[in-house]
């Protein structure tokens, strides 16, 4: 059977991730942990106010996707601002309920260019280097501790006639030589 082979498009990654995530799970009843990370999660994708597609749920991060109608900087900020804050009141909500501290945060990442999808039986998956770069984006030494949004000049561009210039430039080490340039950062 001959698989089809899918064009690469431009488009959009987003990826939250949320911070914390190991500690807290080593520290935490295995199924309360569970349950707050279920809810956690829930409550990111209830918050997709932009019809971005899920391509897939990564332990404690989603990578969301959108090929058209790539959203404006200033509805890009709103989204994560939803985001975070529904994130946020679920962690207080839970905290309560469990009488716990929560010690989670978000971080949300940015990014745009040329990836494609392929399928393995029921699941797709992204490729493509913008997608490699989001997920080192999520390790970087940019913004200090959580919350907070990473903007790649890519994803900025498309939004600029004149794009914000990168505030950070990494070091030659080979975790940071594929991390695109960040051009903003938005605290939470």
């Amino acid at each position: 059977m001959e698989e089809q082979i899918t064009q690469y498009k431009t488009g959009m990654v987003m990826i939250p991730d949320i911070s914390g995530f190991t500690d807290f799970v080593i520290n935490t009843n295995m199924f309360v942990g569970r349950y707050i990370t279920e809810k956690l999660l829930k409550s990111i994708l209830d918050s997709n106010r932009l019809a971005l597609k899920v391509s897939e749920i990564e332990g404690d991060a989603i990578l969301f996707y959108k090929y058209n109608n790539i959203p404006t900087f200033d509805d890009a900020i709103t989204q994560v601002e939803i985001m975070y804050n529904n994130f946020k009141k679920e962690v207080a909500r839970l905290a309560l309920q469990f009488a716990i501290k929560i010690p989670l945060s978000l971080k949300i990442i940015l990014h745009y260019g040329s990836f494609s999808k392929y399928s393995i039986g029921k699941f797709e998956k992204l490729y493509g280097v913008p997608v490699i770069e989001a997920h080192n984006m999520l390790k970087n030494s940019v913004a200090g501790f959580p919350p907070y949004a990473l903007f790649s000049e890519a994803f900025l561009k498309i939004n600029f006639e004149i794009p914000f210039h990168s505030i950070n430039k990494y070091h030659a080490c080979d975790s940071c030589k594929y991390l695109p340039d960040i051009g903003y950062i938005h605290y939470l």
